[in-house]
């Protein structure tokens, strides 16, 4: 009885034994199992508007393989009109966003849990314009006079700055282009400072004949363009978020570096998406999103993509007192990687 059992370990021993060598011996001959990369991560990330140099470093970080560097395989969904990035993250179509902190304060005041994972450009590029043949030579100049606002969100920021100063507009809708302004249909108009100026300047209005005012020079300096995500997002996965915010830096520091290979995937992505492209007027805004995004520049301050505190307060509050939103969430709450600023 003894023997028999010796003999049956011996055997199981013997058959462990070969299992491991056998292992052993697929390893050696397939070294690269050693090494398995972990598989990519599937995301979506859509931008607050369709492809333009507004976003070149996501779509040269998405070019350059610098996602999947990071184990992420990212797709850029179409932005632009009928594309809102709050309700792309609601319905799950995206997973992360870009879009204004003034947008995201307001959908999180209506209990949006979003939360932002990286700060793009620090400061407001908003411009109201006018020109000088309408006597318009002030802010308070514009009280009474027909303005042009963007519908929804994106009137946030000239709205809080009319409500802080008593002044009343004749709100005209704006569509997407510079038309309405240069026809002479309303008096003022808002405009970004890496776009629609630079239209109007191409239109054959000599710079000098314009009044134009940066909102950031009226106290209403609001950052703009950040990645943000719902809350649920973020907890459930912050090591992709942190690889998607990390890429993303990358990539816009790559197209600084090469902004002539950048426009040429920019370029790309307008001419997939069916957008007119103008290279000279997308090297205006690459130029422009330089100055406001990188450190040392005219206006960029803040280098690793966070949320500058005091800002994010300014704004809060300004919404506030302007009767835009109700309360602002805690700072650590609404901002991901708080600890970075502490």
């Amino acid at each position: 009885m003894h023997e028999r059992q010796r003999s049956t370990g011996s055997l199981l021993f013997q058959a462990f034994s070969l299992m491991v060598v056998v292992a052993l011996l697929s390893l050696a001959a397939y070294p690269s199992l050693l090494h398995a990369e972990p598989p990519l991560k599937k995301a979506s990330l859509i931008p607050l508007w369709s492809p333009q140099a507004q976003f070149a470093g996501y779509y040269v970080a998405l070019e350059k393989g610098l996602y999947r560097r990071y184990g992420v395989e990212l797709s850029i969904l179409n932005g632009g009109s009928g594309n809102s990035p709050v309700e792309a993250l609601q319905s799950g179509r995206a997973d992360y966003a870009v879009m204004w902190l003034t947008t995201a304060l307001r959908h999180r005041d209506a209990g949006i849990r979003l939360v932002n994972i990286s700060q793009v450009i620090q400061r407001s590029s908003m411009m109201l314009i006018s020109r000088k043949s309408s006597r318009i030579d002030s802010l308070q100049g514009m009280n009474g006079k027909k303005v042009g606002l963007w519908d929804g969100d994106l009137s946030i920021p000239p709205l809080t700055l009319f409500s802080r100063r008593g002044i009343t507009i004749r709100q005209v809708p704006l569509t997407n282009t510079v038309n309405l302004f240069l026809r002479g249909g309303i008096e003022v108009t808002s405009a970004m400072w890496y776009n629609e100026y630079h239209v109007i300047l191409n239109s054959g209005v000599d710079a000098d004949e314009l009044n134009a005012v940066f909102l950031s020079e009226q106290g209403v300096n609001f950052p703009e363009d950040g990645i943000y995500g719902l809350e649920k997002t973020v907890k459930g996965d912050p090591a992709l978020a942190a690889a998607i915010a990390d890429a993303s830096r990358e990539g816009w520091q790559y197209a600084f570096d090469h902004p002539e290979e950048a426009l040429d995937i920019v370029m790309k992505y307008m001419l997939r998406a069916h957008v007119p492209a103008n290279r000279m007027h997308q090297k205006w805004m690459l130029n422009r999103m330089r100055d406001l995004i990188m450190p040392g520049t005219a206006f960029g301050k803040m280098p690793s993509g966070t949320l500058d505190r005091k800002d994010y307060h300014d704004a809060g509050n300004a919404m506030q007192r302007a009767g835009l939103i109700g309360g602002c969430p805690d700072y650590a709450d609404f901002t991901w990687r708080h600890d970075a600023v502490q």
